[in-house]
């Protein structure tokens, strides 16, 4: 069985810097992409960032500039930097991955973490 992990979030100032964990562990082949969407209350679920197994990263344009999307394949981490944070980030933050697996190919999501950006 796969899973995610996610670790990091928390409560931060405006203009302030939290960084979130997303960790792959169970029976796995290989990661394609990973990333992260954020749901607001009352608000649809965005998609944040992506990162591909090459490394190639994908933001929506709320973001760019402000978050970066690493990896580090060894230990199936996917790790979202998020600087200059504004009080319409906060949101719980999910994590997912793209995964081939011994039970095939499989999309998985991490449980969430809250993010909230407040004075």
């Amino acid at each position: 069985q796969v899973q995610l992990v996610e670790s990091g979030g928390g409560l931060v100032q405006p203009g302030g810097s939290l960084r979130l964990s997303c960790a792959a562990s169970g029976n796995i082949f290989s990661i394609n992409a990973m990333g992260w969407y954020r749901q607001a209350p009352g608000r649809e679920r965005e998609l944040v960032a992506t990162i591909t197994s090459s490394s190639a990263t994908h933001y929506r344009d709320a973001v760019k500039g402000r978050f970066t999307i690493s990896r580090d394949n060894a230990k199936n981490t996917a790790y979202l930097q998020m600087n200059s944070l504004k009080p319409e980030d906060t949101a719980v933050y999910y994590c997912y991955a793209a995964i081939w697996s011994a039970s095939g190919s499989v999309s998985v999501e991490g449980q969430g973490t809250q993010v909230t950006v407040s004075s």
